[in-house]
């Protein structure tokens, strides 16, 4: 499973991660860094994050599962 992240904006987030797992086998997936209700800060992201995750929310039940929220600390 591929995954487009904000990897450099994680460690910043308290370990939590929004993600969007992909519906179909070799598609991506999408992760953003979040709090632990799963709000995306969305000024905090990078133009390019930001064009990702809006897709991602745009694809949700499409290509793109409903997000769940994920603890970066296993």
């Amino acid at each position: 499973m591929l995954y487009t992240s904000s990897t450099a904006i994680n460690a910043a987030s308290g370990g939590w991660e929004l993600r969007f797992d992909p519906l179909f086998t070799g598609r991506r997936g999408y992760a953003f860094p979040c709090d632990a209700q799963g709000q995306v800060d969305m000024d905090g992201l990078s133009e390019r994050a930001l064009q990702n995750y809006l897709y991602a929310r745009a694809m949700m039940g499409r290509e793109t599962s409903w997000p769940r929220v994920q603890s970066l600390m296993h």
